[in-house]
């Protein structure tokens, strides 16, 4: 096992199989050293995790778990392209978008859930920059979604 499976291992996460996309696009494109991973939705075994708008019907904690959940996917997804997750030679940037009602604006706290997660798995190499936007919709009626830019050694 490599060290961030090893980090996954200590954490007591356990990857998914990657998301399939649910539109025309593909989940993540390696160009040169980056690698765009899509937008991922809080996916658990084929089922959101989470639905509706952010401050209205879902707590602020369960889109901040929905935001851990659409990181995990993304790592599965990272995993398929690279085939090594330890290629990862840092996080670049995180952008979150939350379903939220009106007058919302704990955006930031429901997207630390992707940060925070980000911190624990790979340290200093996890810190990254990030908007945290709040939207009137998102895919599926999803809380959350979450797309990353990831730098890839060699």
């Amino acid at each position: 096992m490599g060290k961030i499976a090893d980090r996954l291992n200590e954490l007591g996460l356990t990857l998914p199989a990657a998301p399939k996309p649910v539109a025309a696009y593909i989940p993540a494109v390696h160009y040169g050293n980056l690698l765009f991973v899509s937008g991922q939705l809080p996916l658990k075994d084929g089922q959101l995790l989470s639905t509706g708008k952010v401050g209205e019907v879902v707590s602020i904690e369960d889109a901040y778990a929905a935001a851990r959940q659409c990181t995990l996917n993304a790592l599965s997804v990272a995993q398929d392209v690279l085939g090594d997750l330890d290629r990862i030679d840092r996080i670049i940037r995180v952008g979150g978008f939350v379903q939220s009602a009106n007058g919302f604006s704990d955006q930031p706290k429901v997207i630390n859930g992707a940060s925070e997660l980000l911190g624990e798995i790979f340290g200093e190499k996890g810190r990254h920059a990030r908007a945290a936007v709040g939207v009137n919709e998102l895919p599926l009626n999803a809380s959350v979604e979450v797309e990353f830019v990831i730098g890839v050694a060699d």
